[in-house]
């Protein structure tokens, strides 16, 4: 027989309660109920359900404290967290989201609207397993299918994908290291801000990529911040896990130090172009590096400033339009308004000092 799914709701009001839970248990789910924040704690980590509705203004402890707590612990830390909330509470919901909630449902809610909600975060929980197994295969080769390989699918199957929005900062410079993050879907960049205000990029990373292994290994702060470039999905694999998986397997330590190895080169490439190379050769092996990385796809899609190239490139923004607008007037690339695109890949590539 098929296990039911658990459905646990944290409401103080009694009517809200019974009748959210009555829905739930008419659709087939199994459901717990918890009439304050402190009483929900206990009962998600005693009965850890497949997914938490709940209120945000409570007694004992408020719903923010709630979430807070449950993502403190590996067990309760990825159970999809919807918020139930009243029309007067919808301009806290950023807050709340920002925090690691995956949805949230304004109250009066009707039968329709809140199965939808479930089944909703149900279905993406679902999805985010098949994401998190294709991804985790190129660590294949890494770990040439040592012991370490399959205790490291199998905690990081087990975390939480953040959805963050477009523009929305994931850590500032400075900031204590959580642990090292992975792309899901999206792209991140991260930058360091010069004295004079201007925004140097240290990287750019996309599905499949990890940033913060640097930083982490060496047990320092951020040295730089993190943004999302667009919508993304991004796991964070907290420090002590990586560090535990570090110490007991090899083949797991043998693994991250490539990655960092690869990223050293990079930099070191990165810096012999800032040296040697003029700006527009600089330039064409940018757009070079970052249609590799992205395929069929346009680098429109990158959603990049002129600020964010000239960062990438160490030039100034003027310098950017400049270059830019001459390899469109010899056909290298197309450019309008929201569009780049790159014609003629060959000549970017033999382009010389």
């Amino acid at each position: 027989m098929e296990k039911k799914i658990k459905v646990l709701v944290i409401e103080d009001n009694p009517h809200i309660r019974e009748s959210t839970c009555e829905i739930l248990g008419l659709a087939g789910f199994e459901t717990c109920q918890s009439e304050n924040g402190k009483v929900g704690v206990d009962c998600a980590q005693r009965e850890l359900p497949d997914i938490i509705l709940c209120d945000i203004m409570m007694p004992e402890l408020d719903g923010y404290g709630v979430l807070h707590l449950l993502a403190r612990h590996q067990e309760t830390s990825t159970i999809p967290f919807i918020f139930l909330t009243g029309k007067t509470e919808r301009s806290d919901m950023r807050k709340g989201m920002e925090m690691g909630a995956d949805d949230y449902l304004t109250k009066p809610f009707n039968e329709i609207e809140l199965l939808q909600a479930v089944e909703c975060q149900l279905k993406k929980r679902k999805q985010q397993k098949l994401i998190f197994s294709h991804t985790l295969d190129y660590i294949q080769t890494l770990f040439a299918g040592k012991k370490g390989l399959e205790e490291f699918r199998k905690l990081a199957t087990k975390r939480k994908v953040r959805h963050v929005k477009r523009k929305q900062v994931i850590y500032y410079e400075g900031d204590q290291t959580a642990g090292i993050y992975l792309v899901i879907t999206g792209n991140v960049k991260t930058f360091r801000v010069a004295d004079d205000g201007r925004e140097l990029l240290t990287g750019i990373y996309g599905p499949e990529e990890y940033f913060g292994v640097a930083v982490m290994l060496s047990g320092n702060d951020h040295q730089d911040s993190a943004e999302a470039i667009e919508d993304s999905e991004l796991c964070l694999l907290p420090k002590n896990m990586v560090e535990e998986m570090i110490g007991k397997y090899p083949d797991v330590a043998s693994a991250f130090i490539k990655l960092l190895a690869n990223n050293v080169l990079n930099d070191e490439e990165q810096l012999l172009q800032l040296a040697y190379h003029s700006v527009r050769k600089r330039m064409a092996q940018l757009l070079v590096r970052l249609k590799v990385k992205l395929g069929d796809e346009d680098l429109s899609c990158l959603n990049l400033s002129r600020e964010n190239l000239a960062g990438m490139v160490g030039i100034a923004t003027e310098t950017v339009s400049r270059i830019l607008s001459d390899f469109k007037e010899e056909g290298i690339i197309s450019r309008s308004l929201n569009e780049l695109k790159i014609l003629d890949i060959e000549k970017l590539e033999k382009m010389k000092n």
